[in-house]
């Protein structure tokens, strides 16, 4: 059965930019409250405003890295909507550099930020949606979670946790009216590869060829609306070459190993 959106609030982490900001204004359009959450409350605010029905919205910026924060940003939200149905853990930072080049604290922020971040988050709605019946945890992870590349490696580890995490609070809740789902996305058009952090923590600063010519963050959030509200759980959205690697991946690992080497993906 199609979920009816306009009865839902969805809370977007990750919201000021990017496929976060897309799936406010798409999720907004099908009729949803939207909680939309970030760091930059000025962003936030010009988000919101491109909502339809933007009144309605809740913008609360906070540091989800930071555990009190969290906290407080979830009662005020409960005060303000009385529930959440929907979480969708969006926010992320991205990593563009080699293995032995990256300095361990710069790992451990991207598994922070992209792991222990979005479980602290989830832990911390789900009693409250396990008391009101029912919700939908929704995870993105990426499709460098599932395939392993070049200069990605803390990154696509901290999104293959995530992933095998969510497989297995979705075996653990299934009966609790908690369903739960994974978003792959490839290479979107958004500004993901700025922001990346290189070996020594520094942003790159710059657009990947492949991020440019990606998916735009639009018709990203329109494949995901429909087969979010449709109840898949395993959602991957990216372009062609991205879609045949998990498919070569799957019938061969080394195989496509041997490609992902001679591409010398960037």
């Amino acid at each position: 059965m199609k979920t009816k959106v306009k009865e839902l609030t969805i809370w977007i982490t990750g919201a000021s930019s990017g496929i976060g900001e897309a799936l406010a204004i798409a999720f907004a359009k099908c009729g949803a409250t939207i909680v939309l959450s970030g760091r930059d409350n000025e962003k936030l605010e010009a988000v919101k405003k491109r909502c339809k029905h933007a009144k309605q919205h809740i913008v609360m910026p906070f540091d989800i890295s930071n555990a009190e924060q969290a906290k407080e940003v979830y009662d005020y939200i409960k005060a303000q909507t009385g529930k959440i149905d929907w979480l969708i853990n969006n926010a992320g930072v991205s990593q563009r550099s080699l293995i032995i080049e990256t300095n361990e604290d710069v790992e451990r922020q991207i598994m922070e930020i992209d792991y222990f971040a979005q479980t602290r988050l989830t832990r911390l709605v789900l009693p409250d949606m396990i008391a009101q019946g029912g919700g939908k945890i929704v995870m993105v992870s990426s499709v460098a979670g599932l395939l392993g590349t070049q200069y990605r490696g803390a990154y696509g580890a901290a999104k293959a946790a995530i992933h095998m995490w969510a497989n297995s609070l979705r075996a653990e809740l299934y009966d609790q009216g908690i369903e739960v789902a994974t978003i792959f996305p490839g290479f979107i058009q958004t500004n993901v590869s700025i922001n990346a952090l290189t070996g020594d923590g520094s942003a790159q600063g710059t657009m990947d060829e492949a991020t440019n010519e990606g998916l735009t963050a639009t018709a990203f959030a329109k494949q995901v609306v429909k087969a979010l509200t449709k109840g898949e759980e395993y959602i991957i959205v990216a372009g062609t070459k991205e879609k045949l690697a998990v498919r070569v991946n799957r019938l061969s690992p080394p195989k496509l190993y041997k490609l992902i080497r001679e591409s010398q993906v960037k």
